[in-house]
């Protein structure tokens, strides 16, 4: 499991950057499942103000890793927070944007989210297959929107889950195990003091890491990209 930790997510968002225009121009068509969260809004800050001509857009397809079953206008939403602060301010098709649609009822947005990936991806070991999986790490292990207290959805035959907040009870639209290890490359983008602790029992397998879906991430596809502050327990 390689890491690699940045003086702070700017650092972070730079290197995301210049990994993201490299493979824009690879001269193939590259398919990004997306993350939400706060770091990643500072990266597409980054990538609107200083990667907008430096990146082929029309080589990228952006998909989301998951998704809150609420309205793409919704404070809360994922593909809400990527428009505003990325598309709406670079020159992207909206040919190349599949949302998860989460103002649908629960199962008709996890269904019409498997019927996108299934029609749109290509297909490795029998499941979509993306070329770039971002994923983030929440202050109790989850990622995408599995949590340790449903960490059987990482298990799941299906390409998508519906899961539940464990504290407000959102419903929520997530991949499972099987499609983000089936990824190419997974980068995992995680900053803040409040993720030190986690960070440290997986990936130095301390404490309870194997109850933690972040550690069930394939390790030898995967890069965590940490600030200072996420890595700081670290050897």
């Amino acid at each position: 499991m390689k890491r690699k930790i940045f003086s702070n997510r700017i650092e972070l968002s730079i290197f995301f950057g210049d990994h993201l225009a490299k493979l824009s121009k690879s001269n193939k068509e590259v398919n990004i499942a997306l993350s939400g969260g706060s770091t990643p809004q500072v990266i597409f800050d980054v990538l609107a103000k200083d990667y907008s001509d430096k990146i082929n857009w029309d080589a990228l397809r952006f998909f989301w890793g998951d998704e809150r079953c609420v309205s793409p206008e919704d404070q809360e939403s994922n593909y809400r927070m990527t428009k505003t602060h990325l598309f709406e301010k670079i020159n992207i098709s909206a040919q190349n944007i599949f949302r998860i649609k989460g103002e649908l009822t629960p199962e008709e947005a996890c269904s019409d989210y498997i019927s996108i990936l299934k029609k749109e991806l290509p297909v490795n070991n029998g499941l979509p297959q993306f070329d770039l999986m971002i994923l983030g790490m929440g202050d109790d292990g989850h990622t995408a929107s599995i949590f340790p207290y449903q960490i059987d959805l990482w298990n799941s035959s299906k390409v998508c889950e519906i899961a539940t907040h464990p504290e407000t009870g959102q419903k929520r639209i997530t991949l499972t195990g099987g499609v983000i290890n089936n990824s190419k490359e997974i980068m995992f983008l995680v900053t803040g003091a409040n993720k030190a602790e986690k960070v440290h029992e997986i990936l130095e397998k301390k404490g309870s890491f194997t109850e933690y879906p972040a550690f069930k991430v394939d390790a030898s596809k995967s890069i965590w990209l940490m600030d200072e502050a996420a890595a700081q327990l670290l050897k």
